[in-house]
């Protein structure tokens, strides 16, 4: 087990160290970020010392060597468009990140959960079809399109929600919502499919013919054994949502993590740029990984 785990740990450092070449090479071949913040009239002079202020006057594999030195001690450098460092700036936009984060996996289970169980219990019914079909469109839709429609019919016809930005809990539910869409369909689809696998089982069987209940069949032997998969899958569910939210926080002006990535590509900041993607492959890493050594330990089968 110990060999089992160190060996995910190494596969981890090694994917982290080539995305953070693989981000940082397509960050400095963008552009010149000094194109954008000195204007047309700026010296041969000011351009010069911006160039050594960030180090654009090196080779970019120098650049990259003096990044990962200071990346490795939690300095990831300095903000070019906000002049301050990029780790404050990442510190205030993760609290946003990890509430819609939240409110997208909140709306994830309430919906997936129950309309799974529901589709799996009555299968073959209205009920199972209409669960099929809010799968099929959860995970057809395209996210940006989900949220402008959201947007237009609460928002702007029917004037309920609030259009975008962060505030109170009325401006959760549009962003929440077209987060989560997606998973909430993929939660159904998985929690039907070990339901309808756990619901044809002997041990059910058995359950049903000693006279159990229905409802004591499907909620005490059929879903407690069929939430292993949808359990191990959470965790990826959560890494996609706090690694994913670009579009949906774009879409819904939400000042986090995700906004700031497409800010910081918009603007050529590659520092912001590059300690932001950084961060989303370090998080999913770690929670992939700890995925991979508690299906270790669930099954030591896959050890070897």
């Amino acid at each position: 087990m110990r060999r089992f785990i160190i060996t995910r740990l190494v596969y981890a450092v090694l994917v982290a160290l080539a995305t953070s070449i693989f981000v940082f090479a397509l960050a400095h071949k963008s552009g010149d970020p000094r194109t954008v913040l000195l204007t047309e009239y700026a010296t041969k002079e000011q351009w010069d010392a911006w160039g050594r202020r960030w180090g654009l006057d090196k080779p970019l594999v120098v650049q990259y060597g003096l990044w990962l030195g200071r990346a490795l001690t939690g300095d990831l450098g300095d903000s070019i468009r906000e002049l301050r460092p990029v780790r404050k700036v990442i510190q205030e936009r993760i609290p946003a990140t990890l509430q819609l984060a939240a409110g997208a996996f909140t709306f994830s289970l309430v919906v997936g959960i129950p309309l799974g169980v529901l589709s799996a219990v009555k299968r073959g019914t209205v009920w199972d079809y209409a669960g099929r079909t809010f799968a099929l469109f959860g995970q057809a839709l395209p996210p940006f399109w989900l949220g402008i429609m959201l947007i237009l019919l609460f928002a702007v016809r029917i004037d309920w929600l609030p259009t975008s930005g962060r505030g109170g809990v009325n401006h959760y539910i549009l962003p929440s919502i077209t987060l989560g869409w997606l998973t909430a369909a993929g939660i159904l689809r998985i929690i039907r499919s070990a339901m309808l696998e756990v619901l044809a089982s002997e041990y059910v069987k058995l359950a049903r013919a000693k006279g159990v209940s229905t409802r004591g069949v499907v909620w005490k032997h059929a879903f407690r054994n069929a939430m292993l998969a949808p359990l191990t899958f959470g965790g990826l569910i959560l890494a996609a949502f706090v690694t994913g939210a670009v579009v949906t926080e774009t879409v819904f002006a939400w000042p986090g993590l995700g906004r700031l990535a497409v800010q910081s590509v918009t603007n050529n900041d590659f520092s912001t740029m590059t300690g932001v993607v950084l961060l989303f492959t370090v998080v999913y890493l770690a929670i992939n990984t700890a995925v991979d050594v508690l299906y270790a330990y669930i099954d030591p089968r896959i050890r070897y």
